[in-house]
Parts: C-alpha cells; structure tokens; sequence
C-alpha cells in the first residue's frame, strides 16, 4: 500500500508545479504528517522532492525530475476508457485504477498539456440517471464487475418471475440505462445470452475458472437488439386516437417514441378539419391513459370503448371542476358551490 502510495505521490508532484502537504494529504487520503513522512522516504531514495517552507509553501520535484513509472496496468488502461462516468467508475469500485491512469497520462504529457484533464472536465459532463431519480447502485455490482473484467464465471441468485433461482453464468458486459445496472451474460455450457438487471440478484459467488469469451460478441450490438426487442415485447394493446396538429406534435413526448413515430409514419392523411387518425401501440389501456391524458383536448380516444370511457368520464369531472367560479380564499365569500353543507 505504501509503495503504491508514494508512486501516485511522485506522479502528483510531476504532474503540477507544486503541492501543498494539505492538498497531498486531499488527494491521497492521508494525514498531513503521513505526507511528510512519505515525503522524506522520497528523498531518501533519491527522488529531489523538495520542501518549500511558510504560508506559501509546498513540495514540488527540483530540476525537471520525470519518473518513467508511467506504464499502465491493464486495469489501469480499461477503467481511463470508462473515466467519463466517474459514478459508473466508484459503483463497480474502479475509481481507484482510473485515478492512477489520469495521473500516469497526466506525468507522461508535456507541461503544456497537464492541464488538458482539467479543461476536458470543464466541457463535458455525462450525467446517467433520468431526472428526479436517486439511483442507488446494487449492492452486489462490484462483485459482478470483478467477474466481468476478469472473464470469471458466476453463480448468481435471481429474482424472477417465478421466484428466486440459480443461474451459472458467464457475464459478457454490464450496462448503465438510465441510472439502472444490467448484467449481459451467457448461461454456463453454451446456453443463450440473456440480460439480467442486477437489482434482483440476491448473491454472487464468482468461480476460479475462466471461460473463453465468444470473440464474435458486440455488447453495443446486442444491447441495442435487446432494447429494442424489450421496448417492442411490451407494447402488446393498441388504441385509435384523432389527433389535432399540436397533439401530433405533442404525441412523441407523452409515449413512447418509437411507438408514436410507427403511428404517424402509418396514419392516413388529415381530415378537413386536420385532424389525423393513428392506431398506436401501447403497453396496456392503464399506461395509455396515463400517457394520453397529458395531451389533453389535443386527442380524442376512438377506441376501445372502455379507454373511450374512461376520458368520457374525466371530462365530466374536469367539467363540473372548471365550470363554476374558483374558491379565491377566505377574504371573499364564497360561492354556493364553495360552501360548507348547513348542518341540520
């Protein structure tokens, strides 16, 4: 641990002009006592660390000293690959190696571009999860992400639909949609890949044999057949709507995109009025309420009858709501349809 400590010291100190023992003891997670002391074993090993002393003082490498202890580990290598999603990075527990890549990259760059990791961060941010999410990262993630990078099988814990089963498994890649970790394995002995959300297992056991990765596999290529194959297996009803222009417009941002661009890529013309008839596909008549019923008076439900219903009657309720005077407060008196029953 030591060892490894002052190596990710002496590339700090190459990589900047110089470092307060503050801002070490911050980077390496040490106290400022353990930095003087490593900082002295440094010296006493021959690398010119030198302490400047007073309030603007710190310690910075004399006379243009380079270390060539700037190879990466192939953890290293794979985790610098992953550093634009610093929280994919500490959920898998690799922030670790990405940190020791950025420092190794940033001593082996000149001192003109050591600033380059920096400016980077500055102009680009990838934020996963979806909005008003707190995504918390499965317990067991770490476990399965040493498995995936060390091409390890596993027996894993799942909860299906069934209930709970076991499952050999070679795990090809993992995934992050939307603040949700997938698994892409293969059953053990040749059986098919299948995707597996890693909330729902319940334990992992990692094997101490290696199975051979199939070199024909794509991650990016099968996660996009398997979205896609998911996004279209759930659509299973279908409603006809009339839709007015701003409804069509409307109508990608209140269902599912792909869904609504089948819909209107297949809809007849538009009436005289210009209104546009669309059969679309929906999870269920549950989800297409929910879902249409933000487009307000911009759609008309033609079928089926029971989803036509269903909006008959809220418009009934959004009638008696809006077709009386508001209760303004108590400052005015209320209305007859604001006020409280007489008791009897």
């Amino acid at each position: 641990m030591r060892a490894a400590r002052l190596i990710r010291m002496v590339l700090l100190l190459q990589s900047r002009p110089s470092m307060t023992a503050a801002e070490l003891a911050r980077e390496l997670e040490v106290s400022e006592r353990t930095v003087t002391r490593d900082a002295q074993a440094l010296s006493e090993a021959g690398v010119p660390v030198y302490a400047d002393r007073g309030r603007a003082g710190g310690y910075r490498l004399v006379g243009g000293y380079r270390t060539r202890l700037t190879g990466l580990a192939r953890s290293e290598a794979e985790a610098l690959f992953l550093s634009g999603v610093p929280a994919a990075l500490r959920e898998m527990g690799l922030a670790d190696a990405a940190s020791a890549a950025r420092l190794k990259v940033s001593a082996a760059l000149l001192p003109s571009l050591q600033d380059a990791s920096r400016t980077a961060a500055q102009r680009f941010h990838l934020d996963a999860p979806s909005w008003f999410q707190e995504p918390e990262p499965p317990e067991l993630l770490p476990a399965v992400a040493e498995a995936v990078w060390g091409d390890r099988r596993i027996t894993a814990r799942y909860r299906g639909r069934e209930g709970e089963v076991a499952r050999e498994l070679e795990p090809y890649g993992l995934v992050l949609k939307a603040g949700v970790w997938y698994l892409c394995a293969r059953v053990t002995d040749g059986g098919s890949f299948r995707v597996y959300r890693l909330d729902r297992f319940t334990a992992v056991t990692a094997a101490g044999e290696r199975f051979a990765r199939a070199e024909e596999f794509d991650l990016p290529g099968f996660w996009a057949e398997r979205a896609g194959q998911f996004a279209r297996s759930i659509l299973r009803a279908e409603v006809r709507v009339r839709l007015s222009p701003e409804g069509v417009r409307r109508l990608p941002y209140a269902v599912d995109p792909p869904a609504a661009r089948e819909a209107l890529e297949s809809a007849g013309e538009p009436d005289e009025a210009g209104l546009v008839t669309v059969d679309l596909p929906v999870e269920s008549e549950e989800v297409a309420h929910t879902q249409l019923t933000a487009l307000g008076p911009e759609v008309e439900v033609l079928a089926p009858q029971g989803l036509r219903a269903r909006f008959a009657a809220d418009a009934l309720r959004l009638a008696g709501l809006y077709g009386r005077p508001a209760c303004t407060g108590h400052n005015n008196p209320p209305h007859s349809a604001c006020a409280p029953p007489l008791q009897g």
